[in-house]
């Protein structure tokens, strides 16, 4: 494992404003348009417009063929939207909702709904969406009449009138009743989409591909510029959505199986063909929001215990051992690298799921998904980046991580990867022979009662559950601590009495960088007894 602190860049701003849209488009979208039950399907509905030009074949073979020609020719920027909608600003898109009267595959027996986001304001650049059945592909035609524009802005908007494309679409399923079709999945923006399981509401996203992210240059930032979504069988409980990716370094054909459940499973196909040499490529990446929580609450003046839709990295090595590296709002920009060789899994998780951990009642933070990347077939040797960004503001999403391949990448290279994202709570398993890392806190170094130890933080973690939970307080145990560029003070470790929890509590100094590098497990009886935590400190 490597880890470093990065010098800001200007780049990040940036980086913080992209990276924000989803989560801004989708909130308008979800509060325009309540979850209901879908219209009467007896009932005669409007009639969706009718597509233009004729069906062609379709299947994903032939996508990817597409793509691995389209890389052989430059990079073409997509044209922006004209007309009214290139007029539309803030105060306007808060105004449009999509009419669920008008969602495509409202017909009996299924159990989807389409529904398609508005261009304008931030989203300029039109996707096509297309619909493939029995192997064939026809366009979806959407026109403002499958919009409802609310207050003066349905008298500036012309009736009838066929739409450049649209920003991008969701996915409504029957998640949490049988009667309601709550929205699933949800793509828009870049390469950004979301997805939730059973109870969850939207909070970090995922990304079709990351380009140097974290470095001091550009960022470069892939768009998904086509959808084919196959209309399933009546019935069916599983949807396929096939996607064109394209940017000046690189273009993909992409591919997700969609299961939705209490867990709702995406399997993923990525064919990636490059233009250009890429710096630095970011397989699966995942980007969320970390504000505080127990280890840095001081710097917040505010009545909520903790804000954040993830809590920690959660790493699963192929040797079987599971990293829990606790998320941090550093001082500065900082960045983590965790060398492996086939990893089991990654991903960013939410462990926090009570109520009183955020006394949010409009945010609700502990219902936020976590998000687990599990490779399919071997990935080799890389590395999965973790890149922490500073922020004051929750509406920033300043949490991103990766899969960074060991090999570069050079123009002409052509990359496969498979993998598979599960959607939801991901509850770790107190019964399993390891304890997981529970809670994680600090603050100032010293003994309780006295006047702060300057220069030393005071860390405490709590691990839960496992053999460890259910051994005595008095059990031959032992932490295994190690400490990069700073120094332990004091190290102490006890049960909690009346429960399965066990606390580790050490005291460090920071050496000259001002950069410290924690790691902690418990040991006993010749074996690990919990996950490997890790910690990166910032001294200010």
């Amino acid at each position: 494992m490597l880890d470093t602190a990065l010098a800001p860049s200007n780049r990040l701003s940036r980086r913080r404003v992209l990276a924000s849209l989803p989560l801004t488009a989708i909130l308008l979208a979800s509060t325009a348009l309540p979850f209901a039950a879908h219209a009467d399907e007896t009932a005669p509905q409007p009639a969706a417009p009718q597509p233009t030009a004729a069906p062609q074949k379709f299947s994903f073979d032939q996508l990817t063929e597409e793509m691995r020609t389209k890389a052989q020719a430059a990079y073409a920027a997509p044209e922006k939207v004209t007309s009214f909608l290139g007029t539309l600003k803030y105060d306007d898109y808060q105004r449009i909702q999509y009419d669920p009267d008008r969602a495509r595959w409202d017909t009996p027996g299924s159990f989807f709904r389409v529904d398609a986001f508005h261009l304008g304001w931030l989203f300029d650049t039109p996707v096509t969406l297309d619909e493939v059945i029995g192997g064939m592909a026809q366009d979806f035609v959407f026109s403002t009449d499958d919009f409802i524009y609310h207050g003066d802005l349905a008298a500036r908007v012309p009736k009838n009138t066929a739409l450049q494309g649209v920003a991008g679409f969701r996915l409504r399923y029957p998640l949490n009743r049988a009667d309601i079709f709550d929205e699933l999945v949800a793509f828009i923006g870049a390469s950004y989409f979301r997805a939730l399981g059973e109870g969850n509401t939207y909070g970090l996203s995922a990304r079709g591909l990351a380009i140097n992210t974290g470095l001091s240059g550009t960022e470069e930032f892939p768009r998904f510029s086509a959808f084919y979504l196959e209309r399933p069988e009546p019935g069916a409980q599983t949807v396929t959505i096939n996607a064109t990716l394209d940017s000046p370094s690189v273009t993909g054909a992409y591919r997700f199986v969609i299961t939705p459940g209490e867990n709702t499973v995406m399997e993923v196909t990525a064919r990636l063909f490059f233009r250009a040499p890429v710096q630095q490529l970011g397989i699966a990446p995942l980007t969320s929001m970390f504000l505080y929580s127990d280890t840095n609450r001081a710097g917040f003046d505010d009545y909520r215990p903790q804000v954040h839709d993830s809590d920690g990295l959660l790493i699963r090595r192929a040797d079987g051992d599971t990293m829990w590296r606790a998320l941090n709002n550093p001082p500065h920009l900082g960045s983590s690298l965790f060398a492996l060789t086939t990893p089991q899994s990654f991903g960013l998780y939410q462990r926090n799921r009570n109520f009183d951990d955020y006394q949010d009642s409009g945010a609700h933070y502990e219902t936020r998904p976590s998000v687990s990347v599990e490779p399919i077939g071997d990935w080799g040797q890389g590395a999965v980046r973790l890149v922490e960004i500073p922020s004051e503001l929750e509406v920033n999403d300043n949490i991103v991580a990766f899969w960074i391949p060991a090999a570069p990448v050079q123009a002409g290279q052509e990359l496969e990867f498979r993998y598979r994202l599960s959607w939801g709570d991901l509850r770790p398993d107190g019964h399993g022979e390891r304890a997981y890392v529970f809670d994680t806190r600090a603050g100032h170094g010293g003994v309780s009662g006295t006047k702060a130890d300057p220069g030393t933080r005071k860390f405490v973690i709590d691990y839960k559950g496992g053999i460890l939970g259910r051994m005595p307080a008095d059990a031959t145990v032992q932490p295994v601590v190690t400490v990069s560029n700073g120094k332990i003070v004091t190290q102490t470790l006890f049960k909690i009495m009346g429960s399965d929890i066990w606390r580790l509590v050490i005291d460090v100094t920071a050496g000259d960088s001002g950069v410290v590098e924690l790691t902690a497990h418990i040991a006993g009886y010749g074996r690990k007894l919990t996950e490997i935590w890790l910690y990166q400190w910032m001294k200010d």
